[in-house]
């Protein structure tokens, strides 16, 4: 059902939609928010108030103010290890201030209309980073669950977590174990969306830590929220090293915003995210929550998704959870106080973990792309994140670029004994050597058909075919080259490689013959298409030709057109095998019903009778032999021809233009279609329509024929 946003609707419809489904909506996210919210505070070295500030302002003014309505925003995990290490290096307070200009910068890319430049970013290289940035999480946090501290670097957590399992732990190993058992089991038995997986798992570990008297390190906030906040103050440290901090955090919260932004549009089929404003919205809520002291903002896929799941309907869902959330801090502080860190932690190493999807490492390497996935993520993991987002960007740069250089080349040797070889692709420097080692491996004193199938050569690759040339001539063989698509080796050959002449060409099933076979093999054309044909065309259309085959023709139309060599009906009219039912001849003549031809009119009566097709469309076009003879009355001559033309039955005049002569051919052709009595039955019964057409060659344009007058046709 579609998701109008809440100015899209009147106010009976807002009350009704927020009644009825953003109100539970909320709810429900604000119950996932609560946890989460504390448990990225505590991961990240912030005071855990600042998590709740976060959502606070992500749900209310990144709400209001989203492109992406149903989209929610809070402090999201994807930042936790960035946050960690700003306040090691500045302090919480001046962290703060780093979150505040970080919005300002975001407010500043989307006042500029950057958002979707952040898509330009490689998805692999984004789900990288969020990968090596949750295993830091895992990392980091099940130290905690396990009772210990979590260290500053993830090779540290790495290397002392041996140690840290065989060690004593105490009770809040069980309360970590108990909350993650139950984040895993929870939604594969409990489907009931009012209760999610996290809040029952906290809540559990909660009532646990309660009952048995634990003495654990639980969830300390300030008995006056209001008057504790925390306020920036400018950091100190030199420009260069807040620069870095402040565009860190603002281009990385954009990214992962826009992108979820756009993944929740796959989720529901309302209004689509405007990215811009999106990044206004997450702008201006950055810059509220650095002042308030809060984490940085950022549209969050796990709340987001649950909003839509939930029956969100407008932005109302997203702005009331903010709201409750700030109740619940200022009422239930006693409350969340309860809550054990091991709890929280635990809920973080779930969540790090899932930020490594294992569907998404299975479509990138179906796609060529885990190379750059798993560069981003351990360099993440192992360095930092701006080294690994670099090093994934050079990784993706790199697989590119090997992409565009591949070539195929095939060689064979024919019975005749002459040597075939075809390469295809584009061919470059980085392939010179592979195409020497290829032909290098052709006998020597043969004769050899290079086939050149190429989107690109450049000079290294050319200089590598033409030394090869020079020497297996020089050696007893023969050689000769034919291009199949473009001029690059000619080209190159006479030294304008790389010049401003265009190698545009039209695909082989486009361009005529005379287009990409030389004048020397003219003779063979056809066997030469047919050979194309054979090696491009036909794997890529044999399946539909096989249904076709097993299940029979059933075309639309019955197209009757001229036999002038320059028409290509399937062409013109963008269609395939199978989809036109195609009558030609001179003239695109139809004989009267009755008429001595009866040719044409079998064609008629098969596609209406028996192929039920449900229009005939008859094509004229420019430049027409057959009209400009009628023109000079050659129509009833003592001939094939004359006879032929004087089928049509249209008296054309010299004194006319040509393009109203051949109009007018084909207005009457129509009514010579009518008189067929198939015809006649099936236009009574509604299921028959008559067209006429003008192809205007020189244009590539058509026009439709309607009471004798051309029209363009409506593309629109």
């Amino acid at each position: 059902m579609p998701t109008p946003d809440i100015a899209d609707v009147d106010a009976p419809q807002r009350w009704r939609n927020l009644l009825k489904h953003d109100l539970p909506a909320s709810i429900v996210v604000f119950l996932i928010a609560i946890p989460l919210s504390l448990g990225i505070a505590a991961a990240s070295g912030a005071p855990l108030l600042a998590g709740l500030v976060a959502a606070v302002v992500g749900g209310v003014v990144a709400g209001l103010l989203s492109g992406a309505p149903l989209q929610v925003s809070g402090p999201a995990a994807g930042l936790t290890v960035i946050v960690a290490g700003t306040v090691a290096d500045f302090g919480w307070a001046a962290t703060t201030a780093i979150v505040a200009m970080a919005g300002l910068v975001q407010l500043l890319l989307g006042a500029l209309r950057l958002g979707r430049a952040a898509l330009a970013l490689s998805p692999a290289v984004v789900h990288g980073m969020l990968a090596g940035i949750g295993i830091v999480i895992a990392l980091s946090q099940v130290h905690v669950v396990l009772g210990g501290d979590a260290q500053s670097e993830a090779w540290q957590n790495l290397r002392e977590l041996p140690a840290q399992i065989v060690g004593h732990h105490g009770q809040a190993v069980l309360l970590g174990v108990l909350t993650i058992a139950i984040l895993l089991l929870w939604p594969r038995f409990v489907k009931l969306s009012l209760l999610p997986g996290a809040l029952v798992a906290v809540s559990v570990a909660t009532l646990t830590a309660g009952l048995g008297g634990f003495d654990v390190a639980r969830v300390e906030l300030p008995s006056n929220p209001l008057g504790e906040l925390t306020f920036p103050h400018l950091p100190e440290g030199g420009f260069v090293p807040v620069a870095v901090a402040v565009l860190t955090i603002a281009l990385v919260a954009s990214v992962e915003s826009l992108l979820s932004a756009v993944a929740v549009d796959k989720l529901h089929d309302g209004k689509r995210a405007d990215l811009n404003k999106e990044l206004l919205a997450q702008g201006a809520a950055n810059t509220v929550s650095g002042a308030l002291g809060g984490l940085p903002v950022t549209g969050v896929i796990v709340r987001s998704s649950t909003n839509v799941a939930a029956g969100a309907r407008t932005r109302m869902s997203a702005v009331l959870h903010g709201l409750w959330i700030a109740l619940c801090v200022l009422a239930f502080t006693a409350l969340l106080e309860q809550i054990p860190l091991s709890a929280l932690a635990a809920v973080l190493v779930v969540v790090g973990l899932r930020l490594v999807s294992l569907a998404q490492i299975k479509s990138y390497r179906r796609h060529r792309e885990l190379p750059t996935y798993l560069v981003t993520a351990f360099a993440v993991v192992f360095t930092d994140l701006l080294t690994g987002v670099a090093l994934g960007m050079a990784t993706a740069v790199l697989l590119m670029l090997l992409r565009l250089a591949r070539c195929e080349i095939t060689r064979s040797s024919p019975a005749d004994g002459q040597w075939s070889v075809v390469i295809t692709g584009t061919l470059a420097f980085i392939g010179a050597g592979r195409v020497a080692r290829e032909l290098s491996a052709v006998p020597a004193g043969a004769h050899v058909e290079l086939e050149l199938h190429l989107d690109y050569l450049d000079q290294g690759a050319f200089e590598s075919i033409k030394d090869w040339q020079e020497a297996y001539v020089r050696s007893g063989g023969t050689v000769h080259i034919r291009e199949m698509h473009g001029r690059w080796f000619r080209e190159a050959t006479s030294g304008r490689l790389g010049g401003n002449k265009s190698h545009r060409r039209m695909p082989r099933f486009l361009g005529s013959w005379s287009q990409w076979v030389s004048r020397s093999e003219r003779r063979a054309a056809m066997q030469a298409g047919i050979d194309e044909f054979e090696r491009s065309v036909a794997p890529l259309v044999q399946p539909h030709l096989a249904d076709l085959a097993r299940e029979g023709q059933r075309p639309e139309q019955l197209f009757i057109t001229c036999a002038d060599s320059r028409l290509v009906p399937n062409l013109i009219t963008t269609s395939g095998p199978g989809d036109l039912f195609t009558i030609r001849n001179v003239g695109n003549i139809v004989p009267a019903y009755g008429s001595g031809d009866a040719s044409v009119g079998a064609g008629i009566e098969y596609a209406v009778d028996v192929l039920g097709v449900s229009a005939i469309t008859v094509c004229g076009h420019s430049g027409c032999g057959a009209v400009r003879a009628l023109m000079g009355g050659a129509a009833g001559t003592p001939s094939d021809l004359g006879a032929w033309l004087a089928e049509s039955r249209v008296a054309l005049s010299a004194s006319d233009s040509e393009e109203d002569c051949i109009t007018a051919n084909v207005a009457q052709q129509i009514e010579n279609i009518r008189s067929y009595p198939s015809v006649r039955t099936a236009i009574d019964a509604g299921r028959l329509t008559l067209t006429g057409f003008y192809f205007d060659l020189a244009e590539a344009r058509m026009y439709s024929v309607e009471r004798g007058e051309r029209k363009p046709v409506n593309v629109a």
